[in-house]
């Protein structure tokens, strides 16, 4: 048997030089296992007849644990683990934690039950006020509805005793189907149950016309006050039988919102009203189709389900049948929230708040009356229907919100702009195309601001979105590679550190693009200011560029799908259809069950589908009006004021360099060619204009092309007896493009 390591043997462990730096004396001897006693050289350790050689190799018993310790040895010190069965069991000693006082707390004290007795009694008494003033009005309901209650109890009694309630559904149900057999059978159980009923009745009636004549014989004396009280009595009931469903003969108290509680069979009872037919068919056949793998709890100001749909059904269906669902359940469309839960596609989450989410006051902004913004850190921006607030940084993001007139963009929009104008480091620009101004209140902290749809405004909005591109954009990544080779851009990007350095040239730079299909719907801008969006929100991610922007038509004409594609927040708010819903949050979302179609304009203006920011769902954005804007606005120039980044608003920003590509291709057309590749040409621009074409490759005058009407293919040329392929243009397609440009100019 291996003997164990001795203590004084320190040049034999493996971690020489180590030692524990509390040892305690009473362990630090190690006690050695005696050998048994047929243990040693000597023993013979072969095998007897009839007897396995239980020994390996090298001597030693193959099944004997080193763990192990012979049973008839002292044991030294307490015991290590405690016995199984010592004391209560955990699960068991856990329950009382969880348990409610005996007494409740008003109980507990004398002060409460004094406090609580005066309550109810107050309670009371004005219960009892209220409906002794219309005492009145009660007793002319009762008087006129307790002669109607008198013929309709006759007309249900009849209906009862002929025994047609339900059975007469059922025997029209198998004439239509042409089915005598089963009309027989049904009609025969009605005379049996008829006739007996008919027995009761007349029983009844004898027994009653016999009986008033003869009290009246014996002129036995009934006291007054039995009469009345069985007055009392029978009135009342009459009228409630005798009144309409929908006028109570007793007022309300109190007209409070009135809350329905969720139950499994609530849930159960709605999910086969909404029209699946894969849930009424499982359902028909298992009544347990539908399960709860939770218990439905509280789960802020309402209740949460979780539900497993019966096998095959998609909880997005159920999803898709929001209205319906809340139809079935009877509350408020904004009242009931189903959503897929985590597990697998067939598990619900519905979750039904105690009231309308119209109705529950949404906390105001966290920031609204005070505390600033780090662009590199999550603020408060959203809501749950929970009432559950969602942060999110803008660094690193660009935002893409889409929605139909009336659902909430602009204010959305505009809370991103007055997060960003919290931090004083941020630069601002900001172009709405609407006109109406509805930005007009952060312009004092915007670099550069536009309103309106006329050409001058959206030409400066494109030159905008070529400064970025072919100026900041590279002027920044130039820094962050001479900040990364001095070890302050780790992950080539820009950190909190060199936002905040000055002269760095790395702040957080917002653009703001309000409408933006004005802009990319441009005859003149539009393709070419898509194209470089697209580029922007690709490479100024990491740089500090954040793009936020807004559309209420998004489809491909107005929204480039380039942008849709690589945008990573997105927000679609109230929508029509299908193609809109996706073209926001993404190709597949809709049938996934995240669908903004649910959600109806004004009336729930600022909810939506959030994708981007952890599981999608429908979240809420902070409403801040105008008058509140102003107020975060003036904290804003203060901050700014006391950072010294107000900008200067007579500073203009320096435009990008002009340059005509189809003119600059003509010019360094290699001579005596009918096509060029791509690669070269770049490279001869490059050389033209170092600072506009600089760093050009193929698939950037590719794009940079298509706006331009020049059609860009494979060009394949031999080289050295071999053929080779690429991508390049033919001069006579450059020549057409500048023909047609010039010609469109001349018209206009």
């Amino acid at each position: 048997m291996t003997r164990p390591p001795d203590p004084d043997e320190s040049s034999a462990l493996p971690l020489d030089g180590f030692a524990w730096t509390d040892q305690n004396p009473e362990f630090s001897q190690v006690r050695e296992v005696p050998k048994s006693a047929g243990e040693g050289p000597e023993n013979d350790l072969e095998p007897s007849a009839g007897e396995v050689n239980d020994l390996g190799p090298d001597g030693e018993d193959q099944f004997f644990d080193r763990e192990s310790v012979p049973d008839d040895l002292p044991a030294d010190g307490p015991p290590v683990d405690r016995p199984d069965d010592d004391g209560v069991p955990p699960d068991r000693s856990a329950t009382g934690r969880g348990r409610a006082p005996i007494l409740p707390p008003w109980a507990r004290t004398w002060i409460g039950t004094r406090a609580m007795l005066v309550w109810w009694s107050k309670d009371a008494a004005y219960v009892l006020g209220y409906h002794a003033v219309r005492l009145p009005k009660y007793a002319a309901k009762v008087a006129i509805y307790a002669p109607i209650g008198s013929v309709s109890g006759i007309g249900r009694l009849l209906r009862w005793a002929s025994a047609e309630e339900g059975n007469w559904a059922l025997r029209q149900a198998a004439a239509d189907r042409n089915d005598p057999m089963t009309w027989l059978k049904l009609d025969k159980q009605r005379e049996r149950q008829s006739r007996w009923r008919w027995s009761v009745l007349i029983l009844a009636i004898l027994v009653s016309a016999t009986a008033v004549p003869l009290v009246l014989a014996l002129q036995v004396t009934v006291p007054e006050w039995a009469r009345w009280a069985l007055l009392a009595v029978l009135v009342p009931i009459l009228a409630r039988a005798g009144r309409p469903a929908d006028k109570p003969i007793t007022d309300r108290v109190s007209q409070g919102a009135r809350y329905r509680k969720l139950t499994a069979e609530l849930v159960r009872r709605s999910l086969l009203s909404i029209g699946i037919g894969a849930i009424n068919a499982a359902v028909a056949k298992d009544q347990h189709a539908i399960s709860f793998p939770q218990d439905i709890h509280r789960d802020g100001p309402g209740h949460l389900a979780i539900v497993d749909l019966p096998f095959g059904v998609e909880a997005a269906d159920v999803v898709a049948r929001r209205g319906r669902l809340a139809s079935a359940m009877r509350l408020p469309l904004d009242q009931v929230w189903p959503e897929v839960a985590s597990g697998h596609p067939g598990r619900l989450a519905l979750w039904v708040g105690y009231q309308p989410a119209s109705t529950m006051e949404q906390p105001l902004w966290p920031l609204l009356k005070g505390g600033t913004v780090d662009v590199f850190k999550p603020f408060p921006i959203f809501t749950t229907p929970r009432m559950e607030i969602i942060t999110a940084m803008l660094i690193f993001r660009n935002w893409l919100i889409g929605g139909q007139p009336g659902s909430g963009k602009t204010f959305l929009l505009r809370l991103l702009g007055l997060a960003a104008s919290l931090d004083p480091r941020a630069e601002i620009r900001a172009y709405e195309f609407k006109g109406v101004g509805d930005f007009k209140v952060i312009e004092p902290v915007c670099a550069e601001y536009g309103n309106g749809q006329d050409d001058q405004t959206i030409g400066r909005a494109a030159a905008l979105i070529k400064w970025l591109y072919h100026s900041e954009c590279q002027q920044r990544a130039a820094k962050i590679s001479h900040y990364h080779a001095l070890g302050m851009a780790p992950e080539n990007k820009v950190t909190p550190e060199l936002a905040s350095r000055k002269g760095s040239g790395l702040h957080p730079l917002v653009v703001i693009l309000n409408e933006a299909q004005e802009l990319f719907q441009d005859r003149t801008h539009g393709a070419e200011a898509g194209e470089l969006c697209e580029k922007v929100i690709k490479l100024g991610r990491a740089l500090g560029v954040i793009l936020l922007i807004d559309t209420q038509i998004p489809d491909k004409d107005s929204l480039p799908t380039g942008i849709t594609r690589n945008v990573n927040t997105r927000v679609c708010l109230s929508v029509s259809d299908q193609v809109a819903n996706d073209m926001i949050l993404g190709t597949g979302m809709y049938k996934a069950g995240h669908r903004a179609t649910v959600f109806e304009p004004v009336v729930e203006a600022g909810w939506g589908i959030l994708v981007g920011l952890g599981k999608p769902g429908a979240r809420r954005g902070f409403e801040v009006n105008a008058d509140q804007a102003k107020q975060v606005v003036a904290r804003a120039i203060a901050l700014r004021v006391k950072a010294g980044t107000m900008p200067d608003p007579h500073a203009t920003r320096p435009d990008p360099p002009t340059y005509d590509l189809l003119a600059d291709l003509a010019h360094v057309w290699p001579d005596a060619e009918d096509a060029a590749w791509n690669a070269e040409l770049c490279t001869r621009l490059a050389a033209l204009r170092p600072e506009v074409y600089g760093g050009w490759k193929s698939e950037q005058l590719t794009a940079t092309l298509k706006p331009l009407g020049v059609k860009v293919g494979d060009i394949g040329r031999r080289i050295d007896g071999k053929k080779h392929t690429r991508r390049g243009i033919y001069r006579a397609t450059l020549a057409q493009a500048m023909a047609d440009r010039d010609q469109t100019g001349r018209a206009d």
